[in-house]
């Protein structure tokens, strides 16, 4: 059976990929291209979790496409929203036609001979591979592993004769009503899940090792629902994106130069959100600078409500072991638990976790160096979609994708067949850095080592910074000597 070819392979068909699509069509329309999914459904993280009270940590003005508009009044909003969302823009483009589920990418090989990918895909249900040809392949497959999410080795946990659970795989039939709940945890996912959880729960109890930056923000945006009223929703959709990626900037900024300003206005903004009585010192005061690690937000302040009421805590601890009924912890107090959350984090995984091999070479990405945040060197015609940590994941995906684009037109334009990322000679002696520098948080820490280099100048650089990529991805010329293009 011979080969099916396209032109153009995304491989995801969550939020990146079905942008990738549009944007595809709009700036290639002479290309054809499939998007393939490992699952049953589009919407990545957006269809595949669901514990309660899932949402955006991001406002949706920004974590939207810059193509299209969002609508809805909740700038915060819940995932079934932004589902709905990434549904409604395959629907409206017609990109819907072009996806195939159950295809699982478990390897891609590069033919300089040939000029193509040849990928390699599982559909499930011990059916036989099914192989596809391209000559550019965008990956949008995300950055962790979707069969489970990270756990640590708790001491005990054996004993514990509740339910024990992840956030990643919840149990859409769980019954927590008037049950004790303790949510191992202080990130994103645990920050949603208490205040949601203890309007059922007898109580909930948020375990922490050590505090995280939180920060209250209105669930609407009042401006953006003003401008709706007042100019066309694309004008005012593009103010407010504006506006929230300036301000997101500054913030940001502010942190690396004056971190300790930052913190003062955190702290202050937390008193008055919580109770005299809260020991903010201990609960709320991280022991790093605001983000060195991602910062949570509590859109208007529900976590803040839910501690002020009573219905929930945190605890500021370490676990010495789970026992029958719960967690006892090093300082010999014990917490009661029906259920237990492990809302410890992610596993992440490189090119979803898909082999790679160039004329029968296996690729190690650890080895390599990334060009622009995009390629990596030594990799022909591949481009890898990651957006921001420090900012909304869709402002990146967007502009990776048109980068895409743009190179697909300049390659067609003169002819070419391959473009190689390939070190230059001043590009030898580079000084290598982390794939995310300055960011210490666990989950990315424990897989720097499996990721590629960047170095200490551009266009070597994974910037993770909106503004300055506009130009190094958006603006720049393909000519500087770092792409070898070829027939």
């Amino acid at each position: 059976m011979s080969d099916l070819h396209v032109d153009v392979i995304i491989v995801g068909a969550g939020l990146s990929g079905i942008g990738a699509g549009y944007h595809l069509q709009k700036n290639c329309p002479g290309k054809n291209y499939l998007i393939l999914e490992a699952r049953e459904q589009m919407g990545g993280t957006w269809d595949l979790f669901k514990y309660p009270g899932i949402r955006s940590d991001s406002d949706m003005h920004t974590l939207g496409y810059k193509f299209k508009p969002w609508l809805a009044k909740k700038a915060i909003a819940e995932g079934p929203a932004i589902l709905e969302y990434i549904n409604e823009t395959a629907r409206e483009n017609n990109i819907s036609k072009n996806i195939r589920y159950r295809h699982r990418v478990s390897k891609a090989s590069w033919s300089s001979e040939k000029a193509l990918w040849t990928i390699c895909v599982q559909p499930g249900d011990d059916q036989p591979d099914i192989r596809y040809t391209c000559k550019y392949l965008l990956m949008c497959a995300g950055y962790y592993q979707y069969k489970e999410g990270f756990t640590p080795e708790f001491p005990g946990r054996e004993q514990f004769a509740g339910k024990l659970i992840h956030p990643q795989l919840w149990p859409e039939d769980l019954d927590y009503k008037n049950k004790k709940i303790v949510i191992v945890g202080s990130g994103a996912t645990a920050v949603t899940l208490m205040p949601v959880l203890a309007e059922q729960a007898e109580h909930v109890t948020m375990l922490q090792r050590s505090p995280t930056y939180m920060m209250s923000r209105p669930f609407e945006d009042k401006l953006a629902n003003f401008l709706r009223k007042i100019m066309p929703e694309k004008w005012a959709y593009a103010v407010t994106r504006w506006k929230n990626i300036t301000r997101g900037d500054w913030f940001y900024s502010r942190t690396r130069t004056k971190p300790d300003k930052v913190k003062e206005m955190i702290m202050k903004a937390l008193r008055k959100e919580l109770d005299a009585d809260c020991d903010i010192d201990k609960h709320f005061t991280p022991s790093y600078n605001p983000w060195d690690q991602r910062m949570c937000l509590v859109p208007d302040g529900d976590l803040f409500v839910s501690l002020n009421s009573g219905k929930s805590s945190i605890v500021t601890d370490q676990i010495d072991t789970f026992t029958p009924t719960g967690i006892k912890l090093q300082s010999g107090e014990e917490l009661e638990a029906d259920i237990i959350v492990t809302a410890t984090g992610l596993n992440m995984v490189q090119m979803g976790e898909a082999e790679f091999e160039v004329d029968g070479k296996l690729i190690d990405f650890s080895k390599t160096w990334t060009y622009r945040g995009l390629m990596y060197s030594g990799v022909p015609n591949l481009v890898n979609t990651f957006g921001y940590i420090n900012a909304s994941w869709t402002l990146g995906a967007d502009l990776t994708a048109e980068n895409f684009c743009r190179m697909i037109n300049h390659m067609e334009s003169d002819g070419y067949n391959q473009v190689t990322p390939t070190l230059r000679e001043e590009d030898q002696d580079m000084v290598p850095r982390p794939w995310i520098d300055d960011f210490s948080a666990g989950y990315m820490q424990r897989v720097m080592p499996l990721f590629p280099k960047q170095g200490d100048k551009a266009p070597w650089l994974n910037t993770q910074d909106y503004k300055k990529d506009k130009k190094l991805r958006g603006e720049a010329k393909f000519d500087d000597g770092a792409l070898i293009f070829s027939e």
